[in-house]
């Protein structure tokens, strides 16, 4: 339990609001921090908590929902602060109330829509807007490490900072060395994915799956914990395809808005490898035999 006086103080000082410390009441449904939610003088606030090691965890997560909020397309729990309380990390963020009965995946599709035609760029040497790729930071995906380095382009992105450090992190846990040749030999190829396709460095969610989505009492859309950096959206889209996916109302809302490129239907398995590789290194078991399967799938590709 952390001390709730040090957050307490910490809220006054940062929101000027008084936390009632004695309203604490856990939360359940996450799987890295425990959670509580909390009266202050003006409402309920949502706090996580974790061990002294992942403040930077929270840290980037606060920083991450700031930057999803300031696109104005889609709704994200607002964060208050963050820090140390003992030997404990937290993060405070809005409370919103989840859980309406009539939902709307066609709104949720539009929002991302909107949510994705914001991107990064930078001048180039001809006053060209050129797409930047990455954040300023690096977060967590999961409890993994997710390194953002900015690169100018994509294919070197996905092959370093992503397929490239979950298959690193897959050898050390144990994964074969078939596995790894083969896993290479993709990353080798990935510019043959993008014959004729060069995609914008749109801003992500970036762990876009059914747990990380929500409504509020008004049917609202909401999205929360997020891993955010630019990229490509069809990383986001192809992981609402795993673990369930989403409404069919979703996907028709999202392509009406903003049409996704014919290519995505083979790319969503390049994106959803790095994914299962994660899901692999965090949690072992079946998950190597479907990241092998997916690689030599993509690889059928090349032929």
């Amino acid at each position: 339990m952390p001390d709730w006086n040090i957050i307490a103080d910490r809220l006054k000082k940062t929101c000027g609001e008084s936390l009632d410390v004695n309203s604490a009441q856990p939360v359940s449904g996450g799987c890295i921090s425990t959670a509580y939610r909390l009266k202050t003088d003006s409402r309920q606030v949502f706090i996580k908590i974790n061990t002294a090691q992942n403040l930077a965890m929270f840290e980037a997560e606060s920083e991450g929902l700031a930057e999803l909020a300031k696109s104005h397309s889609i709704c994200v729990p607002e964060p208050l602060c963050y820090g140390m309380a003992d030997s404990k990390s937290y993060l405070v963020m809005e409370y919103l109330q989840l859980g309406a009965s009539a939902s709307s995946p066609n709104q949720l599709g539009e929002n991302l829509a909107a949510l994705h035609r914001v991107t990064q760029t930078s001048q180039s040497q001809g006053n060209k807007n050129q797409a930047r790729y990455g954040w300023y930071r690096n977060n967590t995906i999961g409890s993994t490490p997710q390194v953002n380095d900015l690169e100018d382009n994509w294919i070197t992105f996905w092959a370093k900072h992503r397929l490239g450090y979950q298959l690193a992190l897959a050898q050390k846990n144990g994964a074969t060395r078939e596995v790894m040749q083969r896993g290479q030999k993709l990353c080798e190829n990935l510019d043959r994915f993008f014959v004729d396709y060069t995609p914008a460095a749109s801003l992500l969610h970036g762990d876009l799956w059914s747990g990380n989505v929500a409504y509020d009492q008004t049917g609202q859309p909401v999205i929360f914990d997020p891993a955010v950096y630019y990229g490509d959206r069809e990383t986001d889209l192809a992981m609402t395809e795993l673990f369930g996916g989403f409404p069919a109302e979703f996907y028709t809302a999202y392509n009406e808005a903003y049409p996704l490129d014919p290519g995505y239907s083979t790319r969503k398995t390049l994106y959803n490898l790095y994914h299962i590789l994660n899901h692999y290194n965090l949690f072992g078991g079946g998950y190597l035999s479907q990241a092998s399967g997916m690689i030599d799938k993509l690889l059928s590709e090349l032929r």
